[in-house]
């Protein structure tokens, strides 16, 4: 019988902070400049007699993200560095912070962080040139800040989720833009297994992830694997190593034998200074200047709209997308001023008014914008937002019955590639729903008539057979008929 193993994960984090500048130097920072060797300068290539200037913008940033986790922001900090040669770090040593981290403590998302520090990244080493490698400096000194949680994550879900979730806080904060896929944010692993829930296996890192998902499945990876080697009774091969993650082959394989503090032989950095803080920078005033986080957004799309869960994480996502469906909500509430918030109060106070329409139609605008537009920009790029004031106008005319709902998805594939009036669009192209039973009593008539299979087969007590006879009347009208109207004729022909 096997044994019941414990799963233990923390993470390590990189993400290149978006300043105008490099870590130590003036050279732009430019992480998508395309040729090599063109933002560099005597400082980041670690010419003799080259002096770092520490860059404020990036102390400030990694402040502001420790001031969102409820950390504690040290007032004493100084760099050190980490002594280790590579071809893709010229100095032999790369600038880094290690017993005065500017970040201590805090928490996102459930899971408890150790520390927040500033680094300087590395160049970039390109191997794909036949029997020699270049290495490209523009990378070289970039801001790069790294961020360590505690290992206190049990599943690969939660290590997938908790990158999600610093990702979009990142983003919230203008301090990175964090995508992965250009290798701004960068997730390593440091796994470990065990059948004692008190005590801690032997740990192996994880490196050379380019996605969350693929987080989770490094992760889902190394659990097994690392739990077979225990099966097998070979828990001495289990060894501290690196292992890199082969996204094409779905596996991990091992790199080099991991290496400790100690080999780093770290050291104050003696050509910068010592940081106080508290003398360069007003703490408190930076925390009053924190925008809305991603929780305090969701808990209010919640409370103020009560639309789905899935469509509030699409609007904490998409930040641009959930600004447009603000003022979308805020046209239905009777709000038209610049940056105004309703509060929950507020908008109960109006739903009681009129019934809860104002909401009632927060709820079809967010469906159609999270299931129909987004569906559209996926497969078409041309695909922009409308004016607020144009699909204002589509969810009204749906609301009113003045258009079907698969009208409305027509006229909406229309408005996002040419923003335009829908009530123009539905009159100059007849597709505005008509309610004269008289007019759409001679079309039912007609198709009952030329579906005599289908009218037997309803009577015979195929009660859904109706739907073919409604989908061939709405298809006759170009979907004009009031579908409801339809249907309550087509029951009382054939009664």
């Amino acid at each position: 019988m096997s044994k019941e193993y414990y799963t233990t994960i923390g993470l390590e984090v990189h993400a290149e902070l978006n300043t105008k500048s490099k870590m130590f130097c003036d050279c732009v920072n430019n992480p998508d400049e395309e040729k090599p060797n063109l933002n560099i300068c005597p400082v980041c290539m670690a010419h003799p007699g080259s002096l770092p200037v520490i860059n404020k913008k990036a102390v400030e940033s990694v402040i502001r993200v420790g001031l969102t986790l409820g950390a504690d922001i040290a007032d004493f900090t100084e760099f050190d560095r980490k002594n280790y040669f590579y071809p893709d770090m010229s100095k032999a040593y790369q600038i880094s912070q290690y017993k005065f981290p500017i970040v201590s403590g805090g928490e996102l998302n459930g899971v408890k962080v150790t520390r927040v520090h500033l680094e300087e990244d590395t160049a970039t080493s390109k191997h794909d040139k036949g029997n020699y490698s270049l290495v490209d400096f523009n990378r070289a000194g970039l801001p790069l800040m790294e961020l360590v949680t505690e290992p206190v994550i049990h599943t690969s879900k939660e290590a997938g989720d908790f990158g999600r979730e610093l990702q979009i806080l990142l983003r919230y904060l203008d301090a990175s833009e964090a995508n992965m896929e250009k290798g701004e944010m960068r997730v390593e692993l440091n796994i470990s297994i065990s059948d004692d829930i008190n005590k801690l296996g032997t740990k192996v890192e994880v490196k050379n992830i380019n996605s969350f998902r693929a987080v989770e499945r490094a992760a889902e990876y190394e659990i097994k694997r690392m739990t077979e080697l225990l099966e097998a009774g070979k828990g001495e091969e289990i060894v501290q190593e690196t292992r890199g993650w082969d996204e094409k082959k779905q596996i991990t394989f091992s790199q080099r034998l991991k290496e400790n503090a100690n080999d780093y032989r770290y050291f104050p950095d003696p050509d910068l200074p010592k940081l106080y803080l508290s003398k360069v920078f007003d703490i408190k005033k930076l925390k009053e200047e924190l925008p809305e986080l991603p929780v305090a957004r969701r808990n209010r799309y919640k409370n103020d709209y009560g639309i789905k869960n899935e469509d509030i994480e699409s609007y904490v996502f998409d930040q641009e997308l959930g600004d447009w469906f603000e003022k979308v909500a805020k046209s239905f509430q009777g709000i038209s001023s610049g940056n105004e918030v309703p509060t929950c109060s507020q908008t109960i106070l109006r739903a009681g008014r009129d019934g809860g329409g104002s909401l009632e139609k927060i709820r079809i605008a967010s469906n159609y914008i999270t299931s129909d537009y987004l569906g559209m920009k996926k497969t078409n790029l041309g695909a922009q937002l409308p004016s607020v004031k144009n699909f204002v106008q589509l969810i009204e005319m749906v609301s009113e019955d003045k258009i079907s709902s698969r009208t409305a998805k027509d006229i909406l594939a229309m408005i996002v590639l040419n923003d335009e009036s829908p009530m123009k669009i539905a009159e100059e192209k007849g597709l505005l729903q008509t309610h004269d039973e008289g007019a759409i009593e001679e079309i039912v008539q007609k198709i009952i008539d030329a579906n005599p299979e289908v009218v037997k087969t309803y009577k015979g007590g195929k009660e859904n057979a109706i739907m073919s006879l409604v989908g061939q009347v709405m298809k006759e009208t170009k979907g004009s008929a009031n579908p409801t109207i339809v249907q309550k004729l087509l029951k009382e022909l054939l009664a």
